[in-house]
């Protein structure tokens, strides 16, 4: 599939951003633009290229966020890569070789199964490493919540999480309820601060490496150096900092090795495989619903799966 025009995407983006639930009518009335040339383009590229996702508080939700990385060997990366992506908790993992050779991967803990984190990790490899990540620049804030709704709002997430623009009337025959109560569901999210927002998401595989760097200090200097990369910073309380710069495989990886590790002290190289995407889409579609205990009252051992 040829990739569309850049200005095209770049409209549908804009106009998402600032309208990301609103019906393409009330969009082209509000905008003033030709109703028929946004749908064009809408039917064209959206859920192919680009899909509007809901961004959530993990904090407000009680999980916290870590980064692991395995010793695991290359024949038996598709086992273990097939067996994590049947557990919920499991965000996503990928092929990584450096520091460690196996999968680097990110996980999300409920407050209270943090003292169970080995006795999962060692379920898929007996060499491993990991670490707390918070948000760069960390605010302190260590009031995490915990899951204090019905079971038809862990649903609700995932359909808001996979494609924020999916139709009430089919939100609502799903979940057996009536449209203004869906509404009334998505507004409580909303203001309970569970939704953070909604954001447009282009899916081209712009980028299939990564260079993962943990570091003890920072030099914030790092990331003005590096502002012509696409690149993520993050905290490790206890540890530092990780750094993760996005390439594709198509420039020099030899180059990328040599020009970000004069910035840290561990790193590995992160391969963003079709496979991997598949299994990582896969687990991330029914996350929540299979995350939370069916009755509502908290969340499932992560140890279950």
């Amino acid at each position: 599939m040829d990739e569309p025009p850049r200005e095209d995407l770049e409209f549908l983006v804009e106009i998402l951003e600032k309208y990301p639930l609103d019906s393409l009518k009330k969009i082209a009335e509000k905008e003033g633009i030709d109703y028929y040339r946004l749908k064009r383009l809408y039917d064209k590229y959206y859920g192919k290229y680009l899909t509007v996702n809901a961004f959530f508080s993990l904090k407000r939700l009680g999980l916290h966020t870590y980064v692991a990385f395995l010793t695991v060997p290359s024949d038996r990366l598709i086992e273990v890569g097939v067996r994590m992506s049947q557990n919920p908790f499991v965000g996503y993992m990928n092929p990584a070789y450096g520091f460690k050779n196996g999968l680097s991967v990110i996980f999300y803990i409920p407050d209270d199964q943090r003292d169970r984190i080995e006795d999962l990790l060692s379920q898929y490899s007996d060499d491993y490493e990991y670490y707390e990540a918070r948000a760069y620049p960390y605010d302190g804030d260590d009031d995490f919540g915990n899951w204090d709704l019905s079971y038809d709002y862990a649903i609700l997430l995932d359909i808001l999480k996979w494609d924020s623009r999916t139709p009430i009337t089919r939100i609502a025959r799903q979940l057996g309820k009536s449209r203004p109560t869906i509404r009334y569901m998505i507004n409580r999210l909303r203001e309970e601060g569970i939704i953070i927002g909604f954001v447009p998401t282009i899916d081209m595989n712009v980028h299939d490496r990564a260079v993962i760097g943990l570091t003890r200090e920072l030099d914030e200097k790092v990331l003005e150096r590096f502002n012509e990369y696409e690149i993520m910073a993050g905290v490790l309380p206890g540890y530092g900092y990780i750094l993760e710069w996005f390439f594709s495989s198509k420039d020099d990886l030899g180059s990328k090795v040599l020009e970000f590790s004069a910035h840290v002290e561990k790193l590995l190289i992160e391969y963003f495989e079709p496979t991997f995407k598949e299994l990582n889409d896969r687990n991330a579609k029914n996350r929540y619903a299979r995350m939370v205990k069916k009755d509502g009252s908290g969340y499932r051992s992560m140890l279950e799966f």
